[in-house]
């Protein structure tokens, strides 16, 4: 299989899988259902273009596994994180605020909407994939580092997952803005550390010695995530719904809290 065939295979599986995904939403009234299957379609996509052979000779090299096997530890836990979520009900209130603001339409421009994402996936999958494919015939530490980034992240990100789901099960707490924990240095620490993710790729992909020029096409992997987590469809709408059901609590929380670095608590 040629690369170009491989990403055309991605591209109509992660399309396929985001009509999947509207469909559910449309049928369940519940949205989460398009983050666990989008999620669940870019790790398959990735563990698909990080082992596919490209060359019928070829055996699959230690970094392909490593990287796929990485991939698949990133998509299991987030995927499953927001299945388990979505499946005890509720609506994502990003979701919620489109389908108010798009009344009777809002089926057709989520589709649109979701094969934009589909398309954004594309992207993401070439990264891992250009991660895989970094010829040096062996593991060396740049391999090792970009592991590391991606278990650090995957763990940085369940514990502020699991910080959250406890704060707000906890007496007393359902309605108030949570900055316990991690909380308390970023207002959404479990987007940075998904964020920190997408740096393990170009960690494993780039060759500071040259050998390797297609490896510097990893960094849009963090680039293209970082703008739609902070510009686009992560913090913008979750905040403005933070605003309008908690009021002045969440307007202090932005004013003592990093949005998204991880840093120390400001003064008032």
């Amino acid at each position: 299989m040629t690369v170009v065939a491989a990403i055309g295979v991605v591209v109509i599986g992660l399309s396929a899988a985001m009509a999947l995904a509207w469909v559910f939403a449309i049928r369940t009234r519940r949205s989460g259902f398009i983050d666990a299957i989008w999620s669940f379609a870019v790790g398959a996509g990735g563990v698909t273009a990080a082992v596919v052979p490209l060359d019928a000779t070829a055996a699959i090299s230690p970094r392909q596994w490593l990287v796929a096997g990485l991939t698949a530890v990133w998509s299991l836990r987030l995927g499953g994180h927001i299945l388990a979520r979505t499946m005890r009900g509720g609506d994502d209130p990003r979701y919620a605020h489109l389908r108010k603001r798009w009344g009777d339409d809002f089926p057709r421009r989520l589709f649109w909407f979701l094969q934009m994402q589909a398309a954004a996936a594309v992207i993401l999958v070439v990264t891992i994939m250009t991660a895989a494919r970094n010829p040096a015939p062996l593991l060396g530490w740049a391999d090792l580092l970009g592991a590391v980034v991606l278990l650090v992240a995957v763990a940085g990100e369940a514990v502020a997952d699991h910080q959250l789901s406890r704060f707000k099960a906890a007496a007393g707490n359902p309605g108030k803005v949570c900055d316990a924990g991690l909380w308390r240095f970023s207002r959404h620490p479990n987007y940075f550390f998904e964020w920190l993710a997408w740096v393990a790729w170009p960690v494993i992909a780039i060759d500071v010695s040259g050998g390797y020029p297609w490896g510097f096409m990893a960094l849009s992997g963090p680039v293209l995530m970082y703008w739609l987590l902070v510009h686009v469809s992560g913090i913008p709408p979750l905040e403005a719904h933070m605003v309008r059901s908690r009021g002045e609590p969440y307007r202090d929380y932005r004013r003592r809290v990093s949005a998204f670095w991880p840093a120390p608590l400001r003064r008032l």
